[in-house]
């Protein structure tokens, strides 16, 4: 089975295996091109019009851009820091604001491969009933099955999953390029025209709140921008890491904005949100005919199987490397012979196996995992975009480099201002919701405290930790009562 390694040993597993700026791309793109993407047209049918929705992917691509740079930009300036996504929170802001960013984005990426499940079997739903809108007992079945599956081939080895998930990104880009293609050739000017400013029967909606409705639509899409930095310890170079970042950010932000701006002009914004998930399917079937949804549904089924292996990946990744630094308990430094964090892994997917079982009572499950997945993952980008704002301001880094100080000083605080702005725009529901994940999670600090005979807050960070208790005690509160409903 599996056994602990010392840091010698795994340092001599990462020679060995490297992955290529092409392989780490496709890991960014892999794990942006997953659910998202085929549900967009109707998620922003619901929200928005076209001038809208151009803000919105605005917003969020100058906001994720900026991130996609402070993750290049921390990879140089910080090469020592492995799985970046927590070891730059920690480096900043010490252990346990480590620890929660570290928590968030495992959390985040168990939450989104369960809404990867709901939409595989909501998407089979169309085809046979018995599956409904994916939060079915039969669809949990046949998704459980799936998920051990993958779960087994992983424990096979890292090298392998990824060569595998390369050869998948490919194969899911091409109906999305094809739908793409043939939405510009059945394009009508006068529906876009009339969906431009928001569409009949949404005139009083205004131009804010529709942006506001779209923009943790626009996080759950783009999460994954970390993807090369999480498996940083595998880059054959670490420039390596900020190129794959950028290249990959570039190319999904094209397909999203394509695939969103298109069906505004198929259907009137009324239709178009009212169309089954996922939506892109639908809409195709409406232009070309049945074979049309067939031909997205085969693509999507790929693609989010394909999100799903690079998302595992990241998700065992993150608690292994946390716990090689200290922040979570020991028995997760644990690799099998074939150098995949074993005991990682497990722990990963006996918890996406719960929040599976827990969609059979959520009306709307896909909608909730997109939402809560986006939120969880904000947290530890803001921490990421505040530590590279912080090393601007503090000098750190800069003190023969004063001209790129100045850049990186703008790129930091717009990324750590977006990622406050999209807390905000997801509304304190799904905070608190977080809340109710993170705070008894909070036992995985403890026991790595406890292990390592130490202290487990500082006085700052026992502040955190008590709203964080206090914020999922109004969780529960607001669930028990309804008026947070699930």
């Amino acid at each position: 089975m599996s056994s602990t390694t010392s840091p010698e040993s795994t340092d001599t597993a990462s020679t060995k295996e490297t992955l290529s700026v092409g392989a780490l791309t496709a890991l960014v793109v892999g794990s942006m091109v997953g659910a998202g993407i085929f549900t967009i047209p109707s998620a922003f049918g619901r929200a928005t019009g076209v001038v809208g929705g151009l803000i919105a992917w605005v917003i969020a691509g100058v906001g994720m851009l900026m991130l996609a740079f402070v993750f290049q930009t921390l990879a140089q300036r910080k090469p020592d820091l492995d799985s970046g996504i927590f070891a730059y929170a920690k480096k900043g802001f010490g252990n346990y604001i480590g620890f929660l960013a570290a928590l968030a984005f495992w959390a985040s990426s168990c939450v989104g491969n369960t809404s990867y499940f709901v939409l595989i079997k909501s998407t089979l739903g169309e085809f046979f009933p018995i599956f409904g809108d994916g939060n079915t007992v039969p669809a949990v079945f046949v998704a459980s099955i799936i998920l051990w599956i993958f779960h087994f081939m992983i424990l096979q080895g890292v090298k392998q999953a990824t060569g595998l998930n390369t050869i998948v990104t490919i194969a899911k880009i091409v109906p999305i390029l094809i739908f793409i293609f043939v939405l510009l050739f059945a394009f009508k000017a006068d529906i876009f025209a009339a969906n431009f400013w928001g569409g009949q029967g949404y005139d009083a909606e205004s131009l804010f709140t529709q942006v506001r409705n779209t923009m943790l639509v626009t996080v759950f899409v783009f999460i994954g921008i970390e993807g090369a930095s999480v498996y940083s310890r595998f880059a054959e170079k670490r420039s390596d890491v900020g190129l794959a970042t950028v290249l990959g950010f570039l190319g999904v932000l094209c397909l999203l904005i394509l695939v969103t701006v298109l069906p505004y002009g198929i259907v009137p914004r009324a239709e178009l949100g009212a169309i089954r998930n996922p939506s892109m399917a639908g809409l195709f079937e409406s232009i070309v005919g049945r074979w049309g949804n067939i031909f997205i549904s085969v693509g999507l089924l790929i693609s989010v199987l394909g999100a799903f292996l690079a998302w595992t990946l990241f998700a065992a990744e993150v608690p292994f490397m946390a716990a090689k630094s200290k922040l979570m308990p020991n028995f997760l430094n644990r690799e099998n012979s074939n150098g995949v964090p074993s005991t990682s892994l497990w722990m990963t997917n006996l918890t996406v196996q719960a929040f599976l079982i827990a969609t059979l009572f959520s009306q709307q499950a896909f909608i909730l995992a997109l939402e809560l997945a986006s939120s969880l993952a904000l947290i530890p980008y803001l921490l990421v975009a505040a530590f590279a704002l912080k090393l601007a301001l503090t000098r750190e880094t800069y003190e023969q480099d004063s001209r790129s100080r100045n850049r990186d000083l703008v790129i930091g605080a717009i990324a750590t201002a977006y990622s406050i702005l999209m807390l905000y725009a997801g509304g304190l529901e799904k905070l608190l919701l977080s809340a109710l994940i993170l705070t008894p999670g909070t036992i995985l600090f403890f026991m790595a405290r406890q292990e390592q005979n130490r202290k487990i807050f500082k006085p700052w960070e026992l502040f955190i930790f008590s709203v964080a208790v206090i914020a999922a005690l109004s969780a529960l509160f607001a669930l028990s009562t309804g008026r947070i409903v699930i």
